[in-house]
């Protein structure tokens, strides 16, 4: 390990990971701390859908070699309410595809990248500080896993630890925050998709989604009241709220073991400044979207690929891209939370009979019924739910 680097990435999360094999691979000295261990965050899953732009991103930078060789794609969904089904060809608008890729997977391509090709990774560390952040020669301090403490000296420290993470709290006064009021139970099950793409089930008793993973693993989403516990959840009475929200009659659902239950509270966070001194936070370090509309692993991507060409800037001579990396974000953080506060609107107003604001229940049919009567409406929804206006 060396005693000093140019930057230190904190998280080897998909965000870390993107910035420290770019950075490798420009030449810029990079040292990745991650406190699990390589087999937990190889194996942990979240998200799994990649936007098109993303993928480009990635394959930009010699990153996409696995992803594009067996993800399949998607570009299209289904609404399913009043028992029957919506169709919602979003390729047909955006002419822009989503990549179904567990980012577990992802993050397994990413360290081999890092990790296998030379790149100074270190897991299982703990007690990890930042320090004088705001001078020009910051430093980071840890324990490593053989319980060695050390201090890394840097230019840089790239903050990319997530929502429970050390690096975001040098930047907690400019959190703004936003609570949904309701809870979705996370499901995976080891059963075949159902469809061929996502389905948004809009049903009086709560709102629904399944999801493909893999061939063999769908994920699924019941809402459920804010606080829930998953022992609420026994098998059978999962089984029957997916068949009554998301079943029509020409559209059954595969069951399967459950292989995970958790409650999610749905609530998003903003850091309105995504910088310190010679700190920059990316991904849930800086904010975070609920997996409403399925926007938090393509936001941190984008915010790696900022953070590393402005970095690369920086010791080009350019200090400019540097200085806007919070404001270049955030355009795009704040789009997507808007929409998913949209979006949020159309799942769930409708839902629970009778509904708690039956006033906001009209909006989000009127909603529903203007997304799918014109073109004009498709066309601005498309657009914005496959991030094609992103910028790389």
């Amino acid at each position: 390990m060396v005693a000093r680097t140019g930057v230190v990435v904190v998280g080897a999360g998909p965000a870390g990971l993107a910035l420290a094999n770019v950075l490798r691979d420009r030449g810029i000295g990079c040292v990745l701390l991650e406190e699990q261990t390589r087999a937990f965050i190889e194996a942990r899953p979240r998200a799994g859908f990649i936007e098109e732009w993303a993928v480009r991103a990635l394959d930009d930078r010699g990153l996409a070699g696995n992803l594009l060789s067996t993800a399949p794609s998607q570009g299209r969904f289904e609404f399913r309410f009043e028992n029957r089904r919506h169709p919602f060809s979003y390729e047909r608008w955006a002419g822009q595809r989503h990549f179904v890729y567990p980012q577990q997977l992802l993050v397994t391509d990413l360290v081999a990248q890092y990790a296998d090709n030379g790149g100074a990774l270190e897991f299982g560390v703990r007690d990890v500080a930042l320090h004088d952040v705001d001078s020009s020669t910051p430093s980071v301090t840890f324990t490593d896993a053989g319980g060695t403490a050390r201090r890394l000296g840097c230019d840089f420290i790239a903050g990319c630890d997530g929502a429970q993470g050390v690096t975001r709290r040098h930047l907690d006064g400019h959190l703004l925050t936003h609570d949904y009021g309701i809870g979705w139970l996370a499901l995976l099950a080891e059963a075949p998709p159902s469809a061929d793409g996502v389905l948004f089930g809009i049903h009086p008793r709560g709102f629904a989604a399944h999801m493909a993973r893999t061939a063999t693993v769908t994920r699924f989403y019941l809402q459920c009241p804010p606080g829930d516990s998953a022992d609420n959840w026994p098998h059978e009475r999962v089984w029957s709220e997916l068949h009554q929200r998301l079943g029509v009659p020409d559209g059954p659902l595969t069951e399967g073991e459950l292989i995970e239950k958790r409650v999610l509270d749905m609530h998003n966070y903003v850091i309105e400044r995504m910088s310190r001194g010679r700190l920059f936070l990316a991904g849930e370090s800086a904010h975070l979207v609920a997996p409403i509309a399925a926007k938090g692993l393509n936001l941190a991507l984008h915010d790696a690929f900022h953070l590393a060409e402005a970095i690369a800037a920086h010791y080009g001579g350019d200090d400019g891209p540097l200085e806007r990396y919070s404001d270049t974000c955030l355009a795009r953080v704040w789009q997507y939370q808007e929409f998913s506060q949209w979006l949020s609107d159309v799942f769930h107003s409708s839902t629970l009979d009778p509904p708690a604001d039956p006033f906001r229940a009209r909006l989000g049919q009127a909603r529903l019924r203007r997304l799918l009567g014109s073109p004009a409406a498709a066309a601005s929804f498309a657009e914005i739910y496959i991030g094609k206006a992103a910028d790389f």
